[in-house]
């Protein structure tokens, strides 16, 4: 199983990004994704995440209102759409797979992921 995070890239604060996350070598129809970001020199933290079996979707506090994640079953794909991004959202993103589903009080849980993809930085100039 592989995933590969892309999207990531330099913008401008208020602009929106979209993010993606492909799996590979197992097709995601009974797991949960899980979106993390790490900025310099901090712990990796949660951002949003999505149980595939019901489209149940869970965001931590930053994300609420501005960010989006979603899945497309055909791309085997789960995005993330960030909208009026600010510098404190400058960090590499991880998406993350869980197989099977998670309750919601697990998805921050770093441990409770089997797969990690390997990134994309995400650098939001002021």
């Amino acid at each position: 199983v592989q995933l590969q995070a892309s999207g990531g890239g330099l913008v401008q604060t208020g602009a929106s990004l979209r993010l993606s996350c492909a799996g590979s070598g197992r097709t995601l129809r009974t797991d949960s994704i899980g979106w993390f970001r790490q900025a310099h020199g901090k712990e990796r933290e949660f951002v949003a995440g999505i149980r595939w079996t019901d489209n149940n979707k869970f965001y931590t506090d930053f994300a609420k209102g501005r960010f989006t994640i979603s899945r497309d079953n055909a791309k085997n794909t789960v995005y993330l759409q960030m909208n009026s991004l600010k510098p404190e959202d400058t960090a590499v993103y991880y998406c993350a797979l869980k197989i099977g589903s998670l309750i919601q009080s697990s998805f921050k849980r770093e441990l409770a992921y089997d797969y990690w993809g390997q990134g994309t930085l995400v650098t939001v100039s002021s």
